[in-house]
């Protein structure tokens, strides 16, 4: 039986990271930064530019319609596998059909190094646990034409006059849903690049047809040996990160049951702690909110009220590891600040307001409407008077998300410790056993004479030894008690002390 350790927190591999990531922003010709660095040897997290918000926008922009099963949903998915290519992984193509049609999930797996455990016995022993970084690439169009034709007078209107009308300037393409997960998986593939000897088995699934009741990541969990299936810690979905007025990490609805609360929402709490540990506000504006609505509601139809905190009203990808019982985090956009879940929606901004703030499936998830309200100028974060910092919140949610989920898996498992966390273990047991021998000696070298004892007078009061002697006197072997030492003495001088 393996006996689980506590595992620590990786410094070190964190530091030797984000100097990888260094390494590859400077020597990356076509990568821009998304804050320029005043002091250029001090490297800042999710420092991945412009790559991701780039991606997401040739996507939108090359194939607006992306329904499942559809040629612009395998020409999206071509292009994923494309760009995985250039990033040096070699993706496998899985091909699956439904009674709808037939579509393609990309998977990516790259063996880890393992967990080191200990077991009875003082052994060491090895571990190997999996940990999926997923999201859908296809989308679902609005299918409401008469939105779609939704015309703007040009002209002021009077009684009688007949109204000349334009048509909207902008058209749909998912940008938010889902052009800007796809992209987010990809950046924490470009990023996991320059990380050194991770433990986990991390495989990077692209699901084709996820509007068909996640039919990718359906197939994906299928074609899963049980081993697979059994070693997997966590599942990580990201969907529809830029229209929603802030981005939120939630759990999965298994995690309403208070008997695994904890267990599956661990991995929620380590996301957040990598958030919040790594400056993320401080250098981009970017912050990672929970939901803490707290309204009663049935959310998992099992016909009793649950409390409405750290799980998502959104449905994704993610459900199927859920219903598997596989702790999930979950990243979208949206706005939980309601009384209620019918006022529930992803924005309150005033010029998204269209569909009474509901940008996903409708027209209002297009590149050039939401980039025209949503991106600002670049600007001075820091206040030197040097513009350093990225006012495209596409870009910056799309990395810093990347970043989070790469480095949560630092964090380690349950299950075991990774090398670093090991080798920090065992430092940290032998400066404990250091300090306990330090005071063993301690207390073994201290006289059983060297006691304090009180007696009626000041002088008395000082301690006394079995070698200890005084100008005038010889000490007692033995201690006097209070009723021995009835000797009133004059009240020595400070001088007198001092001697």
């Amino acid at each position: 039986m393996i006996s689980l350790k506590k595992t620590f927190r990786n410094e070190k591999l964190i530091s030797l990271a984000l100097a990888g990531v260094l390494l590859f922003t400077t020597l990356s010709s076509g990568l821009l930064t998304a804050c320029k660095k005043s002091d250029t040897k001090k490297v800042k997290p999710a420092d991945y530019g412009s790559y991701g918000s780039d991606l997401a926008r040739k996507i939108a922009s090359d194939f607006p319609e992306r329904k499942p099963y559809s040629e612009g949903e395998k020409g999206a998915g071509e292009a994923i596998k494309e760009e995985m290519i250039k990033l040096n992984y070699k993706p496998e193509v899985q091909s699956f059909s439904t009674k709808n049609g037939t579509s393609q999930n990309y998977v990516v797996k790259i063996p880890g190094t393992g967990f080191i455990t200990e077991e009875e016995n003082g052994k060491l022993g090895n571990v190997k646990r999996i940990a999926i970084i997923g999201t859908h690439y296809d989308n679902l169009p609005p299918t409401d034409k008469k939105v779609a034709a939704k015309t703007i007078p040009t002209n002021p209107v009077k009684k009688g006059e007949t109204v000349e009308t334009t048509a909207l300037k902008y058209s749909y393409d998912g940008i938010s849903d889902n052009a800007s997960g796809t992209a987010c998986l990809l950046t924490a593939m470009k990023a996991f690049k320059e990380y050194p000897d991770f433990a986990y088995d991390v495989y990077f699934v692209a699901f084709g047809a996820g509007n068909d009741d996640y039919a990718g990541a359906r197939e994906f969990y299928k074609s899963l040996s049980e081993d697979e299936k059994q070693r997997i810690d966590v599942m990580y979905c990201m969907e529809s990160l830029y229209a929603g007025d802030k981005v939120y990490a939630s759990a999965g609805f298994k995690s309403l049951n208070l008997e695994n609360k904890y267990k599956m929402r661990r991995k929620l709490y380590q996301a957040y702690d990598v958030c919040f540990a790594n400056t993320l506000y401080t250098n981009y504006g970017f912050d990672l909110y929970y939901n803490e609505s707290g309204i009663k509601a049935d959310l998992d139809g099992d016909k009793k009220d649950d409390i409405y905190n750290e799980v998502s009203t959104n449905k994704s990808d993610y459900i199927v590891f859920d219903e598997a019982g596989i702790p999930v985090v979950f990243f979208d956009s949206y706005e939980y600040n309601f009384n209620s879940l019918d006022e529930m929606k992803e924005t309150k901004n005033l010029n998204l307001q269209n569909y009474g703030g509901k940008v996903r499936r409708t027209h209002d998830d297009s590149t050039k409407f939401l980039d025209s309200i949503l991106v600002e100028p670049d600007y001075d974060r820091n206040g030197d008077g040097e513009i350093d910092c990225s006012g495209d919140r596409l870009q910056i949610r799309i990395n810093a998300i990347a970043f989070i989920v790469v480095e949560a898996l630092l964090k380690g498992s349950d299950y075991g410790m990774t090398k670093a966390q090991y080798e920090e273990s065992l430092a940290e047991k032998k400066k404990q056993a250091a300090k306990a021998a330090i005071a063993s000696e301690n207390s073994v070298t201290l006289k059983p004479s060297a006691k304090r004892t009180y007696s009626t007078t000041e002088e008395e009061t000082e301690e006394t030894t079995s070698e200890s002697t005084s100008s005038t006197t010889k000490a007692p072997t033995k201690a006097p008690t209070k009723k021995a030492t009835k000797k009133p003495t004059k009240k020595p001088t400070t001088k007198a002390k001092k001697k």
